[in-house]
């Protein structure tokens, strides 16, 4: 029998259909693909083109970007230079603030010292995040050792710089300052906690669990109370505590109760055969948990340590309520000045403080997705 009619080479496989990719296609599976859809779909477009327009209106084309006082952003009944049918953002509030967002009270002729922390800050912190780049422990010790011993000289004064204290510090300095610290404290300390959960000596178990409970139990606010108030307190007298590391301690132990919850989810998440083939080949503990079992756990948690992260960085905001003025509270702080107060000056200093606090907060959150893509070798979906 002939078998010229098989064919002998595997033919290359066809592309989609032109309607099955693309975004025309996700649009029509996604957007339209019953009539239920597409009336939604309908009534959102109308909804969201409102919306963008009324706001790019209010925000960009009738805003005012510069002015000496508050008369640019006040209409003529108000006592401005404005008609009375004006409504817009006085972004020339924003710019006139601006310096003192960043710095707070810092001296004027003393800036320079916040800003060079900042670059410093910035080339060290690049590097860290990119993973092919080389001596990351040198790195990993630059920024998480050296580079805070410097900032505080640097900040605070000494060794032939003037002394600043912190009640000067305001802005988003002190937002990042206890952001940074909280971070690196926190995470240590919370792996240290859930290990601590986790072990099997009753004593170091019953300690870790009270303190994760009772930390977690109260709100934030109660524990800058604490530590702003009652910390002194309970020192000898003559003793006292700076306001600022009051806070960062504060905020520290707070976020090392939520993180240890995290490394404890990722540590059950781990295979007993895991725990069983590093003890087989002979590691102790801690070499155990620091070859083997806590890079699997870190990388199965990355979402919530970024999400605990997130939640400290915002929650910066509350120290305003013992006296000290990050971002947010700086920008609130500057409503009360009669020479920017207008009905729109609120508003356009909170969506400032918004935008900001949103920049970092969705800058943290992509470098999550783009870690876990890099990490993603064996959990994938």
């Amino acid at each position: 029998m002939s078998n010229s009619f098989v064919r002998t080479a595997i033919l290359a496989p066809e592309p989609p259909p032109p309607g099955e990719k693309g975004a025309v296609a996700w649009i029509r599976r996604n957007l339209l693909a019953t009539p239920k859809d597409i009336v939604l779909t309908m009534v959102a477009l109308v909804f969201i083109s409102w919306a963008m327009l009324h706001a790019i209106d209010w925000l960009f084309m009738q805003a005012v970007w510069s002015g000496p006082d508050r008369t640019f952003c006040a209409t003529a009944v108000q006592g401005g230079i404005q008609p009375d049918s004006w409504n817009g953002a006085c972004w020339a509030f924003v710019n006139a603030k601006f310096d003192q967002f960043i710095f707070g009270r810092y001296p004027l002729d003393e800036r320079w010292r916040p800003t060079l922390v900042g670059i410093l800050f910035v080339l060290l912190l690049v590097p860290m995040l990119i993973p092919s780049a080389p001596r990351k422990g040198l790195n990993a010790l630059l920024l998480f050792g050296v580079l805070p011993v410097i900032s505080f000289f640097v900040l605070y004064g000494g060794f032939g710089l003037e002394i600043v204290e912190t009640p000067l510090w305001g802005g988003l300095l002190v937002t990042l300052v206890l952001s940074f610290v909280g971070i690196a404290v926190s995470f240590p300390l919370g792996i240290i906690l859930a290990l601590g959960r986790r072990s099997q000596m009753p004593v170091i178990r019953m300690i870790c669990i009270v303190f994760i409970e009772v930390v977690r139990g109260v709100p934030l606010i109660t524990v800058l109370f604490m530590a702003s108030v009652m910390l002194p307190l309970f020192l000898p007298a003559g003793w006292t505590v700076d306001k600022l590391l009051r806070a960062i301690i504060g905020v520290s132990i707070f976020a090392s109760a939520y993180m240890a919850e995290v490394i404890r989810g990722g540590l059950q998440a781990i295979p007993k055969g895991q725990f069983e083939g590093a003890d087989s080949l002979g590691l102790g503990y801690w070499q155990k948990m620091r070859l083997v079992i806590m890079p699997q756990a870190i990388k199965l948690v990355i979402p919530g340590i970024v999400n605990t992260f997130i939640g400290m960085f915002k929650d910066t905001s509350l120290v305003s309520i013992i006296s000290m003025f990050d971002l947010l509270g700086i920008v609130r702080l500057n409503f009360v000045d009669p020479n920017w107060a207008t009905a729109v000056t609120p508003l356009t200093g909170l969506i400032f403080a918004g935008f900001a606090f949103w920049l970092f907060c969705f800058g943290m959150s992509r470098y999550s997705a783009f870690v876990e893509r890099h990490l993603d070798t064996g959990h994938k979906r």
